[in-house]
C-alpha cells in the first residue's frame, strides 16, 4: 500500500498531470496493463522477501557477486538522488503555491522527514506513511468538485480506441511506465516486509496489500488525469509541471480543487522525500553487508542513518542553491532509471525461480511468461524514452 500510493511522487503527478492536459482522457486505457505489470512485480518482491527473509540486495550480493552489486548500487544511487531532488522541488513549488517560500518550506520538510526516520520505530513510521496514503483522497474530492463526465471517461479506461493514437502520444505512454514501475521500489518493498518480520504464513495476506495498494493507487492516478483532462486539455492551457496544472485549475474549477491538488503534490512530495532515501539506505547497507533498519539505533546501524542523512541534507541544500538546473538532473536520473528496471527485474525472476532462495514458492511457468513479457516491454519502452529525450538535445 505505501511503496504503490508513494511511488505518486512529483515526477509522477506532473506526468499525469501532463498527461491529462495533452492528451485528455484517451490515454487512460494504458493504466490498465501498467497496474497489471505493477502488481505481478510487487508480488514477487514481496513473496521473495517473505520466503527469504532477506532483501533483494542482499540476495543480489549472495546469488551474483559483490562486484555487480556495487556497481547496481552506484547507479540507482545516482538516480535515486535526482529523484530525492525532485521530491524536494516538488515541496518547494507546493509550498509557493500557498504563499511559502522555499527557504522555509525545503528546511522544514527536510528536518521532519530526517527526525521521523532517526528518532521512530518502523510501527510509528508504517503508520505515519499510511497516513499520507490516505491524504491522497484530495486529488479524488478534486476530480468530484470538477464534475468530469464519468461515462466518458469508464469508457476510455475499458474500450480503447487505438485509431485515436498520435505520435506525440508514444512518449507519453513511455512516460507513464516509467513512473509506474522504478527500480526503487523494488528494494522497499522487499526490506520492509523483512523488517516488519513477515513469515510465509502472511503470503496471502501480503497479495492482497500488493493488489489493494497497487488498485488504490491507479486509483489516484486516473483522478489527477482526469483533473487536468477536463479542465485543462478542454480549454486549450498548455502547462510544464504539476504546479502550473494546480494553479491554472483556479480560473476553470475554482480555488477549492486547486488547492486541493496544491496539497496533493505538497503530501506525495514529503512522503517521498521521506521514503526514496530509506529505500536508498536500505538496499546499500543490505547490499555491503550492513546493519540496517529503522528500529535500530544510529549506534547500532550507523551506515544506515549516515547514508538517509546525506541524501536528505545533499538533496535539500541543492534545490536551495540558485541557478541549479533541475531538469536535467531529472531527465538523467529517469534515463538511468530507464536503463536500471528491466535488469532488475531479471533479477527478481532469477531469485524467483531459485529454490534455495524461495523454498516452495518459486514463480509458475505462466508466471515466468508473463513476468518475461513485462521485462521486454519496459526495456523497448525505456530505449523509446531514452532515444526521445537524447533527440532534445
Amino acid at each position: 500500500m505505501i511503496t504503490a500510493n508513494i511511488d505518486n511522487d512529483a515526477g509522477g503527478i506532473a506526468t499525469y498531470s501532463l498527461t491529462g492536459a495533452q492528451t485528455g482522457y484517451r490515454l487512460l486505457w494504458v493504466l490498465i496493463p501498467i497496474t497489471i505489470a505493477l502488481i505481478m512485480v510487487q508480488e514477487m518482491s514481496a513473496r521473495m522477501g517473505i520466503s527469504s527473509g532477506k532483501g533483494l540486495a542482499d540476495l543480489i550480493r549472495e546469488r551474483f557477486g559483490l562486484k555487480i552489486t556495487f556497481y547496481t548500487i552506484i547507479f540507482l544511487v545516482v538516480a535515486d538522488l535526482g529523484n530525492t531532488m525532485a521530491e524536494f522541488a516538488g515541496i518547494a513549488s507546493a509550498g509557493e503555491i500557498f504563499g511559502i517560500s522555499k527557504y522555509v518550506s525545503v528546511p522544514i520538510c527536510s528536518i521532519f522527514v530526517w527526525l521521523l526516520i532517526l528518532k521512530g520505530n518502523y510501527k510509528t513510521v508504517e503508520r505515519v506513511f499510511m497516513i499520507g496514503c490516505a491524504l491522497y483522497i484530495s486529488y479524488v474530492i478534486s476530480g468530484f468538485i470538477i464534475g468530469p463526465s464519468f461515462t466518458e471517461i469508464v469508457s476510455a479506461i475499458f474500450t480503447p480506441n487505438f485509431r485515436e493514437l498520435q505520435g506525440s502520444d508514444f512518449p507519453i505512454i513511455v512516460g507513464l511506465i516509467g513512473t509506474s514501475i522504478t527500480p526503487w521500489m523494488q528494494f522497499y518493498i522487499q526490506s520492509a516486509v523483512v523488517e516488519k518480520g513477515l513469515t510465509p504464513k502472511d503470503l496471502t495476506h501480503s497479495k492482497i496489500d500488493v493488489i489493494l495498494g497497487c488498485s488504490t493507487m491507479v486509483t489516484v492516478t486516473i483522478f489527477i488525469i482526469i483533473c487536468c483532462a477536463a479542465t485543462l486539455f478542454n480549454s486549450g492551457v498548455v502547462i510544464n509541471n504539476a504546479k502550473d496544472a494546480a494553479l491554472a485549475l483556479v480560473p476553470l474549477a475554482g480555488k477549492y480543487a486547486s488547492m486541493l491538488f496544491a496539497f496533493g503534490l505538497f503530501n506525495a512530495s514529503i512522503f517521498a522525500a521521506a521514503l526514496l532515501p530509506l529505500a536508498t539506505s536500505y538496499y546499500v547497507c543490505e547490499g555491503m553487508g550492513w546493519e540496517s533498519g529503522v528500529d535500530k539505533t544510529f549506534k547500532e546501524a550507523p551506515n544506515f542513518f549516515s547514508i538517509f542523512t546525506g541524501i536528505i541534507a545533499f538533496s535539500a541544500l541543492l534545490i536551495l542553491m540558485p541557478g541549479i538546473n533541475l531538469f536535467n538532473i531529472l531527465i538523467w536520473s529517469q534515463i538511468i532509471n530507464g536503463i536500471l528496471i528491466p535488469i532488475i527485474l531479471l533479477y527478481i525472476i532469477k531469485l524467483c525461480n531459485d529454490p534455495d532462495v524461495m523454498g516452495e514458492h518459486t514463480n509458475t511457468p505462466l508466471y515466468n511468461l508473463v513476468s518475461y513479457m513485462i521485462v521486454f516491454l519496459m526495456f523497448a519502452a525505456n530505449v523509446v524514452f531514452i532515444y526521445f529525450e537524447i533527440k532534445k538535445y
